[in-house]
């Protein structure tokens, strides 16, 4: 309570001691008190920030967990994406279940809280990522995988149970990009027993955490995850390239402030078969061109350049990838 009092006007402070006594009370298993004070703290935040998402109150970064999750600021929101109409359902579905969390586990009922995101490079996995985590008003922190992996034996197994204790106390979302390079099958013949050590602990931890916010984990090679993986996830969301539908409204949406001496969505057809990532990269060019011409429009001649570059990557990319 000192700290509390003495935190007062310096408000992320003030919010991250608040949580720690809100936590504390729910230890003790005074949960109408400590729903109560939660309620509170989150009136306060809206009355302070009227226009915007009340962000998640954040504890104290732990040097246990420093050196392996990075804090993501968002910098897209809805408008930035395009999904198709089943994953729109279930992300939705997702939010409202996460806002009711409180009376779904009065009905001992579990909420979903881990999710799987597979598909192709490109498709917006780490992009969705972001976009959940900041409608949600939660925090989103990314596991730095390279620094995970420790070279020594025993090692990783540790960093990942600091990583897992720190989202079970922060109210967050924690992003594993490239899981399969933690998670890949122990059935492997070329993996090493340490690696197979790993991805046991990983189970146990996954099993035992109940995050206050989401685990979400990204792959891009869904076929080399140990087949016990997936059964610890409440979720698994499948990211596809997108069809000619999807590419419509994702040209219209990157074109929306251009000016153009053409209409690009005439174009999805050409397109049918590109990730997102390849399609942006092909209206980004063809945007930079007018630019570096200090013209007013984008021109038809743009957009073929910018398709044929992405043609020319594309085979380049399948001719290394197959000579490997």
């Amino acid at each position: 309570m000192k700290k509390l009092l003495a935190s007062y006007g310096r408000d992320e402070e003030f919010r991250a001691v608040a949580e720690q006594i809100i936590s504390e009370e729910e230890k003790k298993n005074n949960i109408a008190l400590a729903r109560t004070l939660r309620r509170t703290l989150e009136s306060r935040d809206l009355a302070a920030k009227p226009a915007g998402k009340t962000l998640a109150p954040l504890i104290p970064f732990p040097d246990a967990a420093n050196d392996f999750i990075e804090r993501v600021e968002p910098s897209h929101d809805k408008d930035d994406i395009v999904l198709s109409a089943a994953n729109v359902r279930v992300l939705l579905e997702l939010m409202k279940e996460f806002r009711r969390a409180d009376d779904i586990r009065r009905h001992g009922l579990p909420v979903r809280s881990k999710l799987l995101f597979c598909g192709p490079p490109g498709c917006g996995k780490t992009l969705c990522a972001e976009i959940f985590a900041a409608e949600l008003g939660l925090p989103m922190f990314v596991v730095k995988l390279d620094r995970l992996i420790s070279s020594y034996l025993g090692e990783t197994a540790a960093n990942i149970r600091k990583t897992f204790e720190f989202a079970r106390k922060q109210p967050c979302v924690l992003f594993f990009d490239e899981f399969d390079a933690l998670a890949r099958s122990r059935d492997d013949t070329g993996e090493h027993n340490e690696l197979r050590r790993v991805v046991n602990s990983l189970l146990l931890f996954i099993d035992r955490m109940q995050p206050r916010g989401f685990l979400i984990a990204a792959t891009n090679l869904d076929g080399a995850l140990d087949p016990a993986i997936w059964r610890r996830f409440d979720e698994v969301i499948w990211f596809e390239k997108p069809d000619r539908g999807m590419i419509e409204r994702y040209l219209r949406l990157k074109f929306k402030n251009v000016a153009t001496s053409f209409d690009p969505v005439g174009r999805a057809d050409e397109l049918v078969g590109f990730s997102f990532a390849e399609i942006e990269r092909v209206a980004i060019q063809s945007i930079k061109a007018m630019i570096i011409d200090r013209r007013k429009q984008v021109q038809v001649k743009d957009l073929n350049r910018a398709l044929a570059d992405e043609k020319r990557r594309r085979n380049a990319t399948y001719r290394a990838e197959h000579m490997r």
